[in-house]
């Protein structure tokens, strides 16, 4: 048998990425039988076939990880991609990105694509969120700018790429991926709502240049942050850990009590908008 990595999954058929060679497989029919489903990012044994190019998955190895939406495994990290202009950004969507990212247990860090379209917006994300302690890269596909430096931080790690339509995350994989001969199809975006036109049909896996993977996402324009009990979401605040259990009562919610510390952080190690946005969730 030989060992790889599920890249593509449709259809019931799975693309899967080898040393080698890509091997077009089928899933074998005990799978069904219990209710197991390979999934893009599995770490797969296959069969090969007597034509050598097709195979039949045969088992699938132990999962590091599994993210619900999008439905992947074994992955290291989220970028969350968003747009210096055209769509201009929406900083409680990509907040929404982070509190999913924390609640996965996934590494995130800020990837903020077409800023040749504004060099301004950076700047604003940085002051924003490196202090909250996520890194961010600024990088212009059309130009290249910061772009070999986005791919150094992937290399050798699986990341999925997140984030709304139309904010280039297809484009920045083409500027990326390993033997960048066929591109993946990128849209525009739509003049009337403001918002990006969905190009990405269904999850995939693509080579990096350098080692590594990055997977691109159907792109979708509103994220529900996890349904947990409003105590225990404080903790999705990066930023707020290092305050908790320092209050004055040891159920602070952080919003209306008295000797909270995380309240008296707003505005010197807290963001006041983050805060503001952690406010909105829990009185939601």
């Amino acid at each position: 048998m030989i060992a790889g990595t599920i890249i593509k999954g449709v259809g019931g058929q799975y693309t899967v990425d080898t040393p080698e060679r890509q091997y077009t497989c089928n899933a074998r029919g005990l799978f069904r039988k219990l209710k197991v489903t390979p999934i893009v990012g599995d770490r797969v044994m296959i069969n090969l076939a007597e034509d050598g190019v097709t195979g039949t998955l045969m088992e699938i190895m132990p999962r590091d990880n599994a993210l619900r939406r999008p439905r992947v495994a074994n992955v290291d990290q989220v970028a969350i991609v968003v747009a210096a202009a055209q769509p201009k950004p929406h900083f409680a969507m990509l907040d929404r990105y982070l509190i999913q990212a924390e609640y996965e247990g996934i590494e995130a860090s800020i990837c903020i694509n077409k800023t040749d379209l504004d060099g301004h917006v950076p700047e604003e994300v940085r002051k924003i969120y490196e202090p909250a302690g996520y890194p961010v890269f600024a990088v212009s596909t059309t130009g290249g700018e910061g772009i070999d430096t986005f791919g150094e931080f992937l290399t050798g790690k699986t990341t999925v790429l997140a984030g709304p339509s139309g904010v280039g995350k297809s484009s920045i994989i083409n500027c990326l991926k390993k033997g960048a001969v066929q591109t993946i199809a990128t849209g525009a975006v739509s003049e009337r709502i403001g918002r990006g036109k969905h190009t990405t049909r269904h999850t995939e896996f693509f080579p990096l240049a350098f080692g590594g993977y990055a997977i691109d996402t159907p792109g979708f324009s509103s994220l529900e942050p996890p349904d947990i009990p409003k105590p225990e979401r404080a903790v999705l605040f990066k930023e707020f850990r290092p305050f908790l259990g320092q209050c004055k009562y040891r159920d602070c919610m952080h919003w209306s009590e008295q000797d909270c510390e995380v309240k008296a952080q707003v505005g010197a190690a807290i963001d006041p908008r983050r805060y503001a946005e952690y406010l909105e969730w829990i009185r939601s």
